[in-house]
């Protein structure tokens, strides 16, 4: 019977207790009472580290790591990353001692290795860090033609009112760091301070004019992780970044998933919102044991779609008992935020990143291009006209009215359903223009919100519902009154498009009916 009996003891309350504890033998004796007993992973870990203390190592612990599981260190190489030669050195003694063979290869009917069939050798896992210091949101700013990205500044603002908010909440001040890698993009690191961010930290390389996968995951990895010279890593005094956003765009998406694999983290996709909060939980896996209950304090709420916007789900990211799980990162949804009025006044940190880049990962090189004509952007407009199936029984004129109702308003722009993309209608003369992908809206399309949305047709499947569900006043016209786009409408009109886009047309154009924004979120009914 040992004087600690751990079953009677929470994990922090067993751990305090065996600080009192130097004896080999009793340390022993509790281990083996918790794998008898409640057989925490924690709480064996505990007792583990208190004999490492002591210099003892614990029986039958294998260094603490249970099966299944990682092992501890910033930078753990793993057997495929050393390879034949790790088996042979570390092991080969030991092998030939039990084996009694003293020397001789062990014929094999495998190929020479031609350096392809072993893709992951040389791969290194990279580890979390235990008890790390966390600070700061940073936003990668994607570029194109020496630009920002919209969804750049859209982030960013989003990113200062979470971090002015966290001030008010914990009263600490982090920063907003914004990162950019490209060719020429000092002066865009001024344009991001400009808008929102603290710090803008960018990495400047003529062969980065374009996105290229490895290096752009090298550089933003290097710069999370703290390394480079002093230079460009003195501003700073943690280890990672708290939070991380990135674009979820085509290369956001691509970047997202490699960056945050790198820095042994998680990844919450395709979000359209973010808050940060405590949150209690009581999974025994974050929380160490069962049945106890944990507050977790600033914790990024990511939510994103499911079911095809059907439904809406939170993502946390919480660290596991003894390990960490930082940043805490999101890939954001274009416009689903938006931007802060930019203010040239405002001041902030610069900071050049350094970085040796490897030659190999340059090895594809862009030598001609063709710069495709800018696609259709639906976001920013104050009423978006969305057709749908219901124009099938005469395209082209159901699209033309779409087009009149479009020019009817001062700021207006043309939507189009999954539905018509997909279709086999048949378009004649200008319209058909207006029924390319380019301009669809929903979860495989645009996302738009603006201040009046007139869907002429649309049924409301979740999938379009994903893409404007949250537009200021939705007002739709359907013959069907069960349509589902009924549900989540502001004014339904009961009518054949046909004949209604007309006369809202005319109404419009002679004032005899006034739909523009203000008038709308009044409730006018003139």
């Amino acid at each position: 019977m040992t004087a600690i009996d751990p079953d009677d003891h929470t994990v922090d309350e067993l751990t305090a207790a065996l600080e009192t504890v130097d004896d080999v033998d009793e340390l022993q004796a509790i281990l083996e009472a918790e794998r008898t007993g409640q057989d925490r992973a924690t709480a064996r870990e505990a007792v583990r580290k208190r004999l490492e203390a002591i210099g003892a190592d614990a029986e039958g612990e294998s260094d603490g790591v249970e099966e299944g599981t990682e092992t501890e260190g910033e930078y753990e190489e793993t057997r495929e990353s050393v390879g034949d030669e790790a088996a042979g050195d570390a092991e080969s003694e030991d092998e030939a001692a039990a084996t009694g063979e003293t020397g001789a290869e062990p014929e094999t009917d495998e190929e020479e290795d031609d350096g392809l069939s072993h893709p992951t050798r040389d791969k290194k896992h990279v580890r979390a860090l235990e008890d790390g210091d966390y600070a700061d949101m940073w936003v990668f700013c994607e570029t194109q033609g020496g630009e920002l990205l919209d969804v750049a500044r859209e982030m960013l603002g989003k990113a200062r009112e979470l971090m002015d908010q966290f001030e008010a909440d914990y009263g600490e001040e982090e920063a907003v760091v914004a990162v950019l890698v490209g060719d020429d993009c000092k002066g865009l690191a001024e344009e991001c301070i400009a808008y929102g961010a603290d710090v803008a930290v960018y990495h400047d390389d003529e062969r980065l004019e374009r996105f290229l996968h490895k290096p752009y995951a090298e550089i933003a990895a290097h710069m999370a992780r703290g390394d480079g010279t002093v230079e460009s890593t003195d501003w700073r005094e943690y280890d990672k970044p708290r939070y991380i956003l990135f674009p979820a765009t085509n290369n956001g998406r691509d970047l997202s998933a490699t960056v945050q694999a790198e820095l042994d983290s998680g990844l919450a996709s395709d979000c359209s919102d973010l808050f940060i909060a405590d949150e209690e939980v009581s999974n025994p896996v974050k929380t160490g044991e069962p049945g106890v209950k944990k507050t977790v304090e600033k914790v990024l709420h990511m939510k994103r779609p499911d079911f095809s916007g059907f439904e809406y789900s939170t993502i946390l990211c919480l660290d596991n008992p003894g390990r960490d799980f930082h940043p805490q990162g999101a890939s954001v949804i274009p416009g689903s935020f938006d931007p802060m009025d930019p203010d040239p006044d405002r001041e902030g940190l610069v900071v050049e990143h350094d970085m040796e880049l490897d030659d190999d990962w340059f090895r594809v090189a862009i030598t001609e291009y063709d710069r495709l004509e800018a696609g259709i952007d639906l976001t920013g407009h104050d009423v978006i006209v969305c057709l749908g199936r219901g124009i099938a029984d005469d395209p082209t004129a159901g699209m033309e009215l779409g087009l009149e109702l479009v020019d009817a308003f001062e700021d207006a722009e043309l939507g189009i359903t999954r539905g018509i993309v997909t279709s086999s209608y048949q378009f004649e003369g200008h319209v058909e223009a207006y029924s390319k992908e380019e301009r669809q809206i929903g979860e495989t399309g645009q996302v738009v919100a603006p201040d009046v949305y007139i869907a002429a047709g649309v049924s409301g499947a979740v999938q379009h519902k994903v893409g404007m569900d949250e537009s200021e006043t939705i007002i739709a016209v359907n013959t069907d009154t069960d349509a589902r786009i009924r549900d989540f409408s502001d004014y339904f009109i009961e009518g054949d498009l046909f004949e209604v886009l007309p006369r809202l047309t005319e109404a419009v154009e002679s004032g005899a009916i006034d739909l523009e924004p203000e008038a709308v979120a009044d409730g006018g009914d003139e």
